[in-house]
């Protein structure tokens, strides 16, 4: 295990990716770690920058040879998970890895990582918000998105799991609140 690692986790729709981007463009020593996925790409995703997708029985078998710092089967079927050879690939460039992972890959990481690792959890206002956040999307059918706001209500349990907690009312100043915590954090011993 290298240096320190920058934890980012939401409930689906929170705004952690929009905050992760916003950390990286600011703090060049960041680099976005690509975690891998067994669910089918997006229109707008590609392979090997917003995720590795691999079939859920490739995924099955990288579990099984132990090639994932850790992983998380999110939704029935779907997994998601952080490679080990992610977090050489990041190391070899002298980087820091900053991880945009669900709530619970965010715990387990954690867990790995130790004190060595600041962890966020990106709140949103309200549920409501959430769900009008997730409808403009225009990602979710009706059943993905009732599916989503539900895990929502469990995943909002964890948030004292986390060092830090952001509410995420306005983008402008979650992302000034974030910079922040992670430059501190970076700059401790």
């Amino acid at each position: 295990m290298r240096g320190k690692a920058i934890i980012v986790s939401a409930p689906s729709g929170a705004g952690k990716t929009t905050l992760v981007k916003h950390l990286i463009a600011a703090l060049p020593q960041l680099e976005f770690s690509v975690s891998a996925c067994s669910r089918q790409k997006r229109e707008n995703e590609i392979d090997g920058k917003d995720y590795y997708f691999i079939t859920p029985e490739l995924f099955r078998e990288k579990i099984h040879q132990d090639e994932f710092v850790e992983w998380q089967e999110v939704y029935q079927g779907s997994y998601y998970g952080t490679l080990r050879s992610e977090l050489q690939r990041i190391w070899d460039k002298e980087k820091i890895p900053i991880f945009d992972v669900d709530v619970i890959g965010g715990l387990n990481l954690k867990n790995y990582f130790g004190f060595q690792a600041l962890s966020i959890f990106i709140q949103p206002p309200s549920l409501e918000i959430l769900e009008s956040r997730l409808k403009n999307r225009r990602t979710e059918t009706e059943e993905s998105l009732l599916k989503r706001l539900s895990k929502t209500k469990e995943e909002l349990t964890f948030a004292t799991g986390y060092d830090r907690i952001v509410v995420n009312d306005s983008i402008g100043k979650a992302s000034t609140e974030t910079i922040e915590m992670v430059s501190e954090f970076l700059l401790s011993k």
